[in-house]
């Protein structure tokens, strides 16, 4: 998607990476781990059906992290939206959805957090997590805004704190 906080900017161009074959990416998986988490860039700017197909017949769990702007595809146990303000997420995708991360940048974000709550199943867990350059300055006001929206969590990239890249 391109947002000027995704973690992982090489995977912008998918032309500087080599292209493997799903059959391949199954086979490296099984026996690897028992879940495969998919995530970006945004993975369903592709047909995910014939990847999740193959993980699930090799016996691995299948958990997505997308945007939520494009339409969903494969077979999913887990469904990790991460809407962003510039690609609104598809009700679709928002319907399916296990889980709601926002990253909050500024103050307006909590707003669009709670707006983007009302789209997700009652079951779907809510969690707000600080965008990297200011979460220093916004730690105190997503503690405020959790003790207020008691439904919701707070989500934190531990590898930061870490400074583990």
């Amino acid at each position: 998607m391109g947002c000027h906080w995704c973690d992982v900017k090489e995977s912008w161009d998918a032309n500087a990476h080599p292209m493997v074959p799903v059959e391949e990416l199954a086979k490296q998986a099984k026996g690897q781990a028992s879940m495969v988490v998919v995530t970006g860039g945004e993975p369903l700017q592709y047909d995910m059906g014939p990847l999740t197909r193959l993980l699930r017949s090799a016996g691995l769990k299948t958990h997505l992290e997308t945007s939520g702007a494009f339409t969903l595809t494969g077979s999913w146990d887990w469904i990790c939206v991460s809407p962003k303000k510039f690609k609104n997420p598809l009700p679709d995708v928002l319907a399916h959805a296990d889980e709601l991360k926002v990253i909050i940048y500024n103050k307006a974000d909590f707003d669009w957090a709670l707006e983007q709550a009302r789209h997700v199943p009652k079951a779907c867990r809510l969690f707000i997590q600080p965008e990297w350059s200011v979460a220093s300055k916004m730690h105190l006001k997503m503690v405020e805004f959790v003790k207020e929206n008691i439904q919701w969590s707070i989500s934190l990239q531990i590898h930061k704190y870490l400074e583990i890249p």
